[in-house]
């Protein structure tokens, strides 16, 4: 499918998709957003994609933010709905089966850190700067930032980030927890990205979502995330991939799994 604002690549199992609005810092805009719902329940579908990688076009930015000219005027009611939008989004790759990793270059500010942190990981270049400068409008973060900021990095520096506006280089990131991974340029990055990938597609793809449905439950208050996950481990035990596993291990051989 061809997209407006994404590029997307599909190489060796994995999906890259590249925010390509470079011009505007790669801000996310409503089309944009649309775009990455989509892009997002067709991998989950599709067989052939086993992970996927987020990043922005260009060096200068990740996403830069929201498209402040789309939510300037909104009234109260039509901002609710523009904040839900975003998140329920943002939900969808946070909650996505499959691996995916965000590759930071640039600005990740607003929105756009709100989006790296709704993925599973973060690879950031050491040119990249984040940031959730909300209050600077005279607004907050509405894409989840208030949530999981805070899930990433705790309390206090979260409300530190959030009420200063202040932005941090990557190493902070990495210090406090933001990042998993810093590397010397973009393409490191994503190199690094793949390399991750990799290795996460060579472990069982069921086993793989169950970990990530039963971290995320850990955040859900509606969730019991230790029946989620006795329910997962359950699910998992009577799977093809668990006997290939198991045999792999006692006869001292890489598994080969097939996600079944």
């Amino acid at each position: 499918m061809l997209y407006k604002n994404l590029e997307t690549t599909l190489s060796e199992g994995i999906i890259t998709i590249e925010i390509s609005r470079e011009a505007k810092l790669n801000a996310l805009n409503g089309a944009t957003l649309d775009e990455i719902k989509n892009v997002i329940g067709a991998l989950s579908q599709n067989s052939e994609v086993k992970a996927a990688i987020i990043t922005g076009a260009g060096t200068k930015a990740f996403v830069a933010g929201a498209d402040i000219s789309e939510f300037q005027k909104l009234n109260e009611s039509d901002a609710h709905k523009f904040s839900a939008h975003g998140q329920a989004i943002f939900s969808l790759i946070e909650n996505c089966h499959k691996p995916i990793i965000a590759v930071v270059n640039g600005f990740a500010l607003g929105g756009g850190c709100e989006l790296a942190m709704a993925c599973h990981i973060r690879v950031a270049s050491e040119e990249a700067k984040f940031g959730q400068p909300e209050v600077n409008l005279g607004i907050i973060p509405g894409y989840g930032g208030t949530q999981r900021l805070t899930q990433l990095v705790g309390k206090g520096r979260s409300l530190e980030l959030m009420m200063t506006g202040d932005m941090i280089d990557a190493h902070q990131a990495f210090q406090m927890g933001l990042v998993n991974h810093v590397a010397k340029d973009k393409l490191e990055a994503l190199a690094k990205a793949h390399t991750l990938l990799q290795r996460i597609m060579a472990k069982a793809p069921r086993a793989i979502g169950g970990v990530i449905a039963c971290a995320n439950a850990v955040f859900n208050q509606n969730a019991d995330g230790y029946q989620m996950e006795a329910a997962a481990f359950a699910s998992a035990c009577k799977t093809e991939d668990f006997k290939e596993g198991s045999s792999a291990f006692i006869e001292k051989r890489k598994p080969n799994f097939r996600g079944t």
